[in-house]
């Protein structure tokens, strides 16, 4: 296995910039997910490692090879990188069996029969599909083809494996089981994974780090339960579920530790504590990220306890979703999304108090909406 080592990538086209001053190192048997929106670079990031874009700046490495350095003018093609690649199309050929499907890149590498028996037959196995090594390609299913695609990518054992949203094409059911069952796999080999998905419960899912990208730039780096509960910004809190993002005023700040501070804000009608990375000085406006099931709702009037923000409102509309029941409650300072029990007794038009424990209200020191 090797590592994958970006430093300060960028790609032009024209005056356009896709890419801009990339900086990322995966490392060995790591599976790293580049998430973000359309046209936020990460499909580009992941072309220029696999060489079939060529980066305008910077350098790209894997393992102690340097695969590309734009200031030197440096540039291996892709079928000299050693790398395993599965797409959203899968690229399965339908005149050819499983079997030929999967042998297809060692019998371009002249490997012998006997070998490519050998390797085709436990690729297959690893993806549960030996079975179906003489069945013709347009006999399988959406997910059986992902798994064939799969066994393509890992059969001539690469130095790395790229993926680029490999699962959108499958059913919400199947892109769930095949999204565990290929990260087991990848477990089991140990193998250097790069991904890339617009899929947020995707990313959190699968990944060993999380590399969030907008606008061609990276926003954050991080562990899934990192980015999810300690967002770097506006824009990384606002890409994950449906969060409340409020503005408040900081009135004062106290360092709890190496890593977080306490903030007493102010809103329109609420004030309480809440948590950040860094110190904010008083009279700074912050946004403060409240997930909806973090926020609970407690009879109109209720005090606030210690270590809690509360909101006063009104019970405006509401949804069933099975599991949960989604609440939208109409406060001084606009609608708050809560997530609550969904066979509890929430009538539209109650008056309601929203309360959320310091320890899972955020603040970062952005106001302004990405976009």
């Amino acid at each position: 296995m090797s590592n994958v080592i970006l430093e300060k990538i960028s790609r032009n086209f024209g005056q356009f910039v896709a890419v801009n001053n990339v900086d990322l190192r995966v490392n060995e048997g790591e599976f790293v997910t580049l998430l973000g929106p359309s046209g936020c670079g990460k499909t580009t990031t992941l072309r220029m490692v696999a060489g079939l874009e060529q980066n305008t700046a910077g350098r790209i490495s894997i393992g102690n090879e340097v695969v590309s350095d734009a200031a030197r003018g440096l540039f291996v093609p892709s079928e000299r990188r050693r790398l395993g690649m599965v797409f959203q199309s899968y690229a399965i050929w339908p005149h050819m069996t499983v079997f030929d499907n999967v042998a297809y890149p060692l019998r371009v590498r002249r490997r012998p029969a006997v070998e490519i028996k050998d390797l085709v037959l436990r690729a297959l196995r690893l993806v549960e599909m030996e079975g179906f090594a003489d069945r013709p390609a347009p006999a399988l299913s959406g997910g059986q083809q992902q798994r064939v695609a799969i066994a393509r990518a890992i059969v001539f054992e690469p130095k790395v494996l790229l993926l680029d949203e490999p699962l959108s094409n499958l059913d919400a059911k199947l892109r769930l089981q095949m999204g565990d069952e290929f990260r087991s796999i990848q477990k089991r080999l140990g193998m250097t994974s790069l991904y890339v998905t617009h899929d947020q419960s995707e990313a959190m899912a699968l990944s060993d780090r999380v590399v969030v990208m907008d606008r061609g730039a990276i926003q954050q780096i991080g562990a899934p339960e990192d980015i999810y509960r300690y967002p770097a910004n506006r824009t990384v809190a606002a890409f994950f579920g449906t969060p409340n993002l409020l503005e408040a005023t900081v009135e004062s700040c106290t360092r709890i530790d190496d890593l977080r501070v306490r903030l007493e804000v102010a809103g329109p009608g609420w004030r309480g504590p809440c948590e950040a990375a860094n110190e904010v000085p008083p009279g700074q406006t912050v946004t403060v990220m409240v997930r909806p099931e973090d926020a609970r709702i407690a009879a109109a009037g209720s005090k606030a306890g210690a270590g809690e923000l509360t909101w006063s409102g009104r019970i405006a509309h509401t949804i069933f979703r099975g599991p949960i029941r989604s609440i939208v409650v109409q406060t001084d300072d606009g609608p708050l999304n809560v997530d609550a029990p969904a066979f509890g007794d929430y009538a539209i038009g109650d008056n309601v108090t929203v309360t959320v424990s310091q320890r899972t209200a955020w603040a970062v020191a952005e106001t302004a909406r990405s976009g």
